[in-house]
């Protein structure tokens, strides 16, 4: 009897989690249920699952709305209906068309339309019109007396009780960006969508018998089963399984010869023990699959990082998937894949910003728009969000959201309206609120992706599956992850720009050539590393001078040491001290001696937290890996996962752990597992590290460009232009004689690009270089005006920006040119002729002009000064008492200095105070840290973007020395000019 269910996958309407909805029906004594949620299945396969758990007979199906008309429910017989009705959603999902007003004629499938004068006469022999309870005094005219046997009982479903009403009308308002008191009732529920118990329905419809009868008879003709056993991915690779075994055989002994030469013994044998798992689970089309995408990307020039567990195979990096070598880091394979993992294993390949999508439209063309689909994923209403949207359907002002919000605890949320308004969003937490795109998840599926979902088309993007990772994992799906970093584009450009500037070629990839390099080591263990990847935080710098690192192993730990999780506990400094002091300290207990004598008994890999979970606690592998993923956040179930923290302490009583020690080593466990890589992972980065490493050692200027073009890193566009500096360029501002869009070299010239310049349209950028490319270089501003369609304010932004200093012409008398020259703001037309009219020359006066206007205009239009450095627009002459470098041999004195604010940290202490960490250059450039304290950061707080005179105490910490700041003030320019 129950046809028409919502989950709270009916985004923003329904209001009952799917295993809510299932516990609902069981108690109620339902034993057929059917789910049909508005425009999509994306909770079909969590709510199979369910009914499989508690022994009710699941429905699927899908419920077509147009905005808020209902227009018609489809109600799948069997899974190849599912599939009906996921393609048809799925076709006009992707090419963007209206559901139509009525249902196409399914071979598989049920169609329900609502009651009323919009279902169609004639109805086909699946098709049926749905009547509630509320609408059956309306069988009592002529017309619709004689239709009985063309109606079923609809019995809609989306609240629990009249508390799940109300929230219901809550998520409508929020859908539909209205205040609570304007909904109307064409866009919420009748408020009797509740679960009526079996035989209170009955009752209802008791003088109808002929539609009980028909709904009995739809429903036992329709099921769904849904297999969560066999893997889903693309089976085969060739034409049979042994065929893939045999190529991936082929492939990894021609890539063993590449990496290792023919006669590594160990490699061999890894190799045969790998491609034996390989093939007992299933996964060399896997395997084969992603080199044939890595093949397609190398023979087009594109750079890749294969990252993360997938990096503990030999056989990938020996198919040039990754470039971490397993025997030289000791990983072992069955972190990636073994039969007891609980979850699918995956790769992570890295591409540049700028290739990925040309790798998704090879994906999808080699593979087949059926059976090939982004991965999906699922924002829900958290708690900040849920309380603005709840402030905003009650009519709150802004102020007084901000204070409910980000002050919960100010008297002022002390009434009915603020109680009520938390009390709804504490019970949205965790709703879906929008379905969105995996960050580069794609699935390469045997069967059409269609028979386990609908296919959404985002804007600018592929199509991608309505439901997430985690129903992928449930369904047995192998994700491939295809995600994009601006690290690699750093690489690769720089690449370019040293052939094209200095005629070099560059084989980036000779990373164990670089591991070994003097220059190298020097640059790593000095922390000159601004521009590299993931090693240029002022966090990452700290670190790599603590340690003195020189080395790739000590690198590889530094990626993930860093990482929050282990700052957090301790373990970072406790890991530092005792890298330096080995013999001096004492491990927790033998078995952390045993497992984790590596990293000096502290976890520092994924890998290290399954070591202890399992040899410590005596877990099983599989559940140290439910753990593990836990606590990345990679699980859902809560309940699952206590029942394993349970069992963790359980299990080390059991082996006679005293409770201090268990308590600790879980107390490690909990603050790092969280955030930690997994030591192949770690790996993947410090590879890509070494490479930006080279780059930035032998070739500073062409990368720090590089750097600058793919607008990426952990600093601003300034910042990189000071490292730039350092290095020796020459920086000019742009010119319309020599830049680009983006920002090129010469020799040590660096020129920047057009992009920087504020509000400077691309279609006028586009216009300067096409000009130039066919008719060369502009002679004067009336040249350039004359040639090059612009409007008057277009030439003002690119003249206050000196971009045609080369006529020899002061800025200012160009200024006044040029509104002689284009009196209107319309571009002047260009037609191109041969011969051009010679323009009037005029007589200026002398005009006033200053460099430190020139400062200020580029402040203005780039957001930095380059004629000029901000140390310069001080009113003071006075530059600190000390210089960057001077600062290691003052430790424990006081002193003053002045720096250029780069960028600000903040952490929260155990009392929940705020401190922060500063980095400043001083007026040479050079950085220096600062650490700021609650009571110091309250009383001399930050002011934005500028030069501060810091007072402070010099420490030191494992030879990194930082200023403790006592008194900080920001410093006032000169006066701006222009506008006196």
């Amino acid at each position: 009897m129950y046809l028409n269910c919502h989950s709270n996958y009916s985004l923003r309407y329904g209001t009952l989690p799917v295993d809510k909805l299932v516990e609902i029906a069981v108690v109620n004594g339902i034993t057929t249920l059917t789910l049909t949620d508005i425009n999509n299945s994306a909770a079909v396969v969590d709510f199979v699952k369910a009914c499989n758990k508690n022994e009710v007979k699941p429905v699927a199906g899908i419920e077509f709305r147009d905005g808020n008309e209902l227009l018609y429910i489809g109600i799948a017989r069997n899974n190849e209906g599912f599939m009906e009705l996921n393609e048809f959603l799925s076709h006009h999902n992707i090419h963007k068309i209206p559901l139509p007003l009525q249902a196409p004629e399914f071979s598989h499938c049920y169609v329900i339309y609502p009651f009323g004068e919009k279902s169609p006469k004639k109805l086909r022999d699946n098709e049926y019109t749905g009547i509630r309870s509320t609408e059956l005094n309306k069988l009592l005219s002529a017309e619709n007396r004689n239709k009985q046997q063309k109606l079923v009982a609809l019995c809609p479903v989306t609240f629990e009780s009249e508390q799940g009403y109300e929230l219901h009308r809550n998520l409508r308002a929020i859908d539909n960006n209205i205040l609570l008191s304007m909904l109307i009732p064409s866009q919420v529920a009748a408020p009797d969508e509740l679960f009526t118990p079996p035989v209170e329905l009955e009752k209802l419809f008791e003088n109808h018998p002929q539609i009980i009868s028909n709904t009995r008879k739809l429903l036992d003709d329709c099921t769904i089963a849904i297999d969560f056993k066999t893997v889903k991915n693309k089976k085969l690779f060739t034409r049979s399984a042994y065929d893939d075994r045999l190529l991936l055989e082929k492939l990894a002994q021609d890539g063993l010869a590449y990496r290792y030469g023919k006669n590594n013994k160990e490699a061999k044998r890894r190799i045969k023990h790998e491609l034996e798992i390989i093939d007992k689970l299933g996964f060399s089309s896997y395997f084969l699959i992603t080199w044939d995408i890595i093949r397609y990307t190398m023979s087009r020039g594109f750079y890749h990082v294969g990252r993360g567990s997938g990096a503990n195979s030999i056989v990938a990096y020996c198919l040039r998937i990754t470039d971490v070598d397993p025997i030289e880091l000791d990983l072992y394979f069955e972190r990636f894949l073994n039969p007891k993992r609980s979850s699918p294993p995956d790769f992570d390949i890295d591409f540049s910003w700028k290739d990925r999508d040309e790798v998704f439209d090879y994906i999808f063309k080699r593979y087949g728009h059926k059976h090939t689909a982004l991965l999906g994923a699922t924002s829900t209403f958290k708690g900040k969000s849920s309380l603005r949207e709840l402030g905003k359907v009650y009519g709150l002002p802004k102020e007084v959201i901000d204070i409910l919000v980000e002050e919960p605890n100010n008297p002022l949320n002390n009434n009915d309206i603020a109680k009520h308004i938390v009390q709804l969003a504490t019970r949205m937490t965790d709703f879906p609120n929008i379905r969105s795109i995996h960050a580069g998840g794609v699935l390469i599926s045997e069967e059409p992706l269609t028979a386990y979902t609908a296919i959404d088309m985002p804007p600018k993007a592929f199509p991608t599956t309505q439901w997430d990772m985690y129903v992928a994992e449930d369904l047995r799906y192998e994700k491939l992850d295809i995600l994009s970093q601006r690290g690699l584009g750093h690489i690769q450009e720089a690449v370019e720009i040293i052939k094209q500037n200095r005629g070099i070629s560059i084989d980036i990839h000779r990373v164990s050539d670089f591991k070994k390099d003097a220059k190298i080591k020097k640059q790593l263990k000095s922390a000159e590393t601004i521009g590299c990847f993931y090693i240029e935080s002022p966090a990452m710098r700290g670190l790599l001078k603590k340690l003195k690192c020189d080395n790739y192993l000590t690198l590889v730990a530094a990626s993930s040491i860093i990482r929050p999780g282990v700052a957090r506990s301790g373990m970072m400094k406790e890991y530092i001290w005792r890298f330096h002091n080995p013999d001096k300290f004492k491990y927790l207990h033998p078995i952390m001696e045993e497992q984790l004598a590596e990293t000096y008994g502290v976890m520092v890999y994924q890998e290290d937290v399954l070591k202890i979970c399992h040899h410590f606690a005596g877990l099983d592998l599989a559940d140290a890996d439910v753990l593990r993923r836990a606590m990345s956040g990679k699980y859902r179930s809560r309940i699952e996962f206590q029942k394993i923290v349970d069992k963790y302490f359980e299990s080390c009583y059991q082996q006679g752990h005293s409770e201090e020690v268990t308590k600790e080593v879980w107390r490690q466990i909990e603050s790092f597992a969280g955030y930690s890589f997994s030591k192949a992972h770690s790996a993947s980065y410090a590879v890509e590290s070494y490479q930006s490493l080279f780059l930035k050692s032998y070739y500073p200027l062409e990368f720090m460009t590089a750097v600058l073009n793919n607008f990426g890193g952990f600093y601003q566009a300034w910042v990189y232009i000071n490292e730039a500096k350092r290095c020796g360029a020459s920086i000019e501002l742009p010119c319309i004689n020599r830049s680009n869009h983006t920002t090129t070299i010469s020799g040590s010239t660096i020129w920047l690009g057009f992009v920087y310049i504020a509000n400077l349209e691309s279609n006028t950028v586009n216009a300067i270089s096409d000009e130039r490319t066919r008719n060369g270089p502009y002679l004067s501003l009336a040249d350039f005006v004359n040639r090059v369609p612009l409007t008057l304010d277009q030439a003002i932004l690119l003249i206050r920006l000196n971009a045609l200093r080369f006529t020899g012409t002061s800025k200012q008398q160009l200024l006044w040119e040029v509104h002689l020259l284009l009196r209107k703001s319309a571009p002047l037309p260009t037609d191109g002729s041969l011969f051009t009219t010679p323009a009037r020359q005029f007589r200026m006066p002398d005009l006033d002009h200053s460099i430190v206007d020139d400062a200020f205009d580029e402040i203005e239009l780039l957001g930095f000064p380059v004629t000029m450095g901000y140390f310069d627009l001080l009113q003071t002459s006075f530059r600190g008492e000390f210089r960057s470098q001077d600062i290691a041999s003052h430790v424990d004195e006081t002193v003053r200095m002045l720096g250029s604010l780069v960028t600000i940290k903040y952490v929260r202490t155990i009392r929940n105070e705020i401190m922060y960490f500063g980095t400043f250059f001083d007026v040479d450039g050079e950085f220096f840290d600062t650490v700021h304290f609650p009571q110091s950061s309250k009383q001399y707080p930050f002011k934005g973007r500028g030069v501060y005179l810091i007072k402070g105490k010099i420490v030191e910490e494992f030879g990194f020395p930082s200023i403790e700041v006592e008194k900080m003030a920001k410093l006032p320019f000169v006066k701006d000019r222009r506008y006196l």
